[in-house]
This record gives structure tokens, C-alpha cells and sequence, in this order.
């Protein structure tokens, strides 16, 4: 199986800040790590969000260049072209140009699903998305 993880889910991870999905958050990057059920795909631009975000947390440098190392030795990096970044651009179905990348990168990868938090900003992707409590129990059989 192959997802690709939504920023939302990767900064719970790192953060442990509160939200609902914090517990199933760094479930699903703890099976990704194992790479024996699950390949799991960062978008390329999550990775400048990670880096802006947590500078705005006032992380140092230091700290920051550690998370995203961790990520990268997770996820890979999932990317976009050019031609769809552009029909992206003009994609007025998704109210969120980034989750749109989001779809894009998926869809580049060929994942079964998207794991983010808000669900209900991918209504018109192409990839199904699934909370990550959902993807833990699509994983342990529970569906």
C-alpha cells in the first residue's frame, strides 16, 4: 500500500502538539518507518512548510534540519510538474491550492491514499483521503 502523508499529520508527529489525531498520527508515521506494509510519500512542498512552520515556533535551525531529516528518512518526496502545478493553479474544484499539490503528488505516486486531518478539503481529489485513525485501522484490518 502507498500514501502519501499530509503536512497536518507529519507536523503532529514531530510537535505533539494537541490535536485529536496526535495518537493516530504517530501511529501511521511509525508503520511508514517500518516500509514493510506501507510506502510512505512526503509532497515536496510539505517540506518548505515543515521548515517555515516550525520556524514560526520558534524553533532553532538546528532543530528544525532535524525534523525534516527524520521525515526524509521516513517518507520520500513525492513531486509535481510543471504542467500540473499549473492546471493546478486554474483547479477551481479545490478550495486549497496546496492540498490540491497534495492530490497531484499523490496521484504521481500512485497512492492508494492521502492521510491528513481535514479530510473534507479533499472532496474533489482524485486519491481517496482517510483520517489517520482511519488508515490505522484499514492497516490492522479493521475497515
Amino acid at each position: 500500500m502507498k500514501v502519501l502523508v499530509d503536512t497536518n499529520v507529519i507536523i503532529n508527529y514531530l510537535t505533539e502538539r494537541e490535536d485529536k489525531y496526535r495518537e493516530s498520527s504517530n501511529k501511521v508515521m511509525k508503520i511508514c518507518s517500518d516500509k514493510t506494509i506501507i510506502e510512505g510519500y512526503v509532497a515536496f512542498h510539505s517540506l518548505s512548510i515543515i521548515w517555515y512552520s516550525s520556524g514560526r515556533m520558534k524553533q532553532p535551525e538546528t532543530v528544525r534540519r532535524e525534523w525534516l531529516d527524520r521525515v526524509c528518512k521516513v517518507l520520500t518526496t513525492a513531486s509535481a510538474g510543471h504542467t500540473a502545478v499549473v492546471e493546478a493553479v486554474h483547479n477551481v474544484e479545490f478550495k486549497d491550492f496546496e492540498d490540491n499539490l497534495q492530490d497531484i503528488c499523490a496521484q504521481n505516486v500512485n497512492a492508494d491514499y492521502i492521510v491528513t486531518v481535514n479530510t473534507k478539503d479533499f472532496e474533489h481529489s482524485k486519491v481517496k483521503a482517510v483520517t489517520p485513525d482511519e488508515l490505522v485501522r484499514i492497516v490492522n484490518g479493521n475497515n
